[in-house]
């Protein structure tokens, strides 16, 4: 992995926003976030007060952003930072994985809601009403119930995520989630690109699963919480 590549990863966010996911930002020059109903993320160019000010101006009442950084963020008037966890960046570097695309199926704008409800129930992570539209996404439906789905969600040059990954809790321990890892897995390395994702530093049974599937730690990250200032604090 060169040095690039290093720098790209360690502000995913912003990397995705200034290349393949451009169409997809809120802000100028400094500071980007995704438009609200596709991902709550949000990245800056570097961590100084004009762009946390920046940022803050995209956040009105009562809108707030996850933010990803590599140290603790100090105290500033621009914005409210809370910290909310601790998260590793895995990457996949060897080659493509298997899995049978047996009653796998491709998820489209018309599995919207489908797929809205099921990470509603399962809580894999954030996902809005037009997260599904970055990147591919693929799920299995018994008797046309949604029954688990992945997806990609960053997009920076040369790295895809794979995220969203969740299984109704009456089809877990199926090897459902693997089996849709390692489609995905494969189909981002045949198309040059290297997969990673991002995994709560706690869930270690998620962690234990990844590893099996060949994703290796690269990263970990302070995820913050970031409000606008507080005007009636002012």
């Amino acid at each position: 992995m060169n040095r690039s590549a290093q720098l790209a990863l360690d502000n995913p966010v912003w990397s995705a926003l200034t290349t393949r996911q451009a169409h997809l930002r809120e802000g100028d020059r400094l500071a980007f976030r995704y438009h609200p109903d596709i991902a709550p993320f949000a990245g800056v160019e570097s961590e100084i007060e004009a762009a946390f000010q920046e940022l803050g101006g995209l956040l009105p009442s009562p809108q707030q952003v996850a933010m990803l950084s590599l140290a603790p963020l100090p105290q500033m008037e621009a914005v409210r930072c809370e910290h909310i966890g601790v998260v590793r960046q895995m990457v996949a570097m060897g080659g493509p994985a298997g899995g049978t695309n047996d009653e796998v199926i491709r998820l489209t704008d018309l599995d919207a809601a489908d797929m809205l409800e099921l990470a509603q129930k399962t809580k894999p992570g954030p996902f809005g009403k037009r997260t599904h539209q970055m990147g591919h996404y693929i799920g299995i439906r018994d008797g046309g119930r949604l029954i688990a789905m992945a997806g990609e969600r960053m997009q920076l040059d040369g790295y895809v995520e794979i995220s969203a990954v969740c299984v109704d809790d009456e089809y877990r321990g199926r090897g459902l989630a693997a089996r849709l890892m390692n489609i995905l897995r494969r189909e981002i390395r045949q198309r040059g690109d290297i997969p990673f994702l991002h995994v709560f530093d706690d869930n270690l049974s998620a962690i234990a699963l990844y590893e099996r599937l060949g994703f290796e730690m690269r990263q970990t990250f302070l995820l913050y919480r970031i409000k606008g200032s507080d005007p009636a604090a002012a």
